[in-house]
């Protein structure tokens, strides 16, 4: 009888050992968030703020790991969550370059079609500006003007969606770029420097000079409620109306349980009074969009992209 006892123990011991692993609860160990640009942006700070809420929710460790690309796009960053295991501790806060065409553009690791969206909830207060000197002030000023005389573009870098916009918006309106140039950084004094004479960026960036630059357009799917007198880039060309947004993705084999966890706190962070609180401070649209939702949005996107992509050919 005792040795049947003490066999029985130890089997039940030996199948709990094997079985711990497989049916862990996550999360059970640190969780990184990879912000593939330098810190202090939006998606930066709204990307922690969910970290240090997850953490508060599940007594585990998360921390935001800046892996910024340059220029070049924020591909080193969505690479390292591609080559990640499946089981949400490697989170990416991307912008729509990274699911929509970074399995188009020959890196291997993105190849196929690696992310799916746990859910998008940002949407940057993007815009074209120029200083408040220059001899335009609308985009169809800005045409007119470029078709006679070399316009420096800046950007944040070629395969990012406002660039993209920007120049099939040119092509549309007959116009070319004089030079275009990617820079880490668009402020006030990339302007006031003469570095660029129109810019791709945020509004938060030039927020500090505000009544001395030009807001030319918003590429944004609505106005700016910082600047309404700006239209949207869908306003004056119905085939570029896009918006450069920032979500949370993970790989495809993720487990639908840890999915749903990291969901959960990222919409209540989000839609929380300090979150919003930023989206009236700098003129972003900060919510919580589902992950079916954000999958019919990455679909439309690819469809513009794709036609932005036709333009510019």
């Amino acid at each position: 009888m005792k040795t049947t006892s003490l066999l029985g123990g130890a089997l039940a011991l030996a199948i709990a050992t094997l079985a711990g692993p497989a049916f862990a609860e996550y999360p059970e160990k640190p969780v990184s968030f990879i912000v593939p640009w330098p810190p202090g942006d939006l998606e930066d700070v709204l990307t922690r703020m969910i970290a240090e809420d997850f953490q508060a929710e599940y007594g585990i460790a998360a921390a935001v790991v800046n892996k910024p690309g340059g220029g070049g796009g924020p591909f080193p960053g969505a690479i390292d969550v591609a080559t990640a295991d499946a089981d949400g501790y490697t989170i990416g806060s991307f912008v729509p370059a990274v699911p929509v065409i970074g399995h188009e553009i020959g890196i291997d690791e993105l190849t196929p079609e690696k992310f799916d969206p746990i859910g998008i909830f940002l949407t940057y207060p993007f815009v074209i500006a120029t200083s408040a000197d220059a001899p335009y002030s609308s985009m169809a000023e800005l045409a007119a003007y470029a078709k006679d005389n070399d316009v420096a573009l800046g950007h944040f870098g070629d395969v990012l969606t406002p660039t993209q916009v920007t120049k099939a918006y040119a092509a549309n309106a007959g116009f070319e770029w004089g030079s275009d140039a990617a820079f880490d950084a668009l402020d006030c004094n990339t302007l006031a420097s003469g570095d660029a004479d129109v810019i791709n960026t945020t509004l938060q960036l030039i927020l500090p000079c505000l009544d001395s630059v030009k807001v030319l357009v918003a590429v944004t799917d609505q106005r700016i409620s910082l600047v309404p007198d700006a239209p949207t880039i869908g306003e004056l060309d119905p085939t570029l109306d896009i918006a450069l947004w920032n979500g949370l993705f993970v790989l495809k084999d993720t487990p639908q349980d840890v999915r749903d966890k990291i969901a959960a706190v990222a919409a209540k962070t989000v839609m929380s009074e300090r979150a919003q609180k930023i989206a009236v401070e700098t003129g972003a649209l900060v919510y919580w969009m589902n992950a079916e939702d954000s999958a019919a949005r990455i679909a439309t996107d690819k469809e513009t992209v794709a036609r932005i992509t036709k333009i510019l050919e």
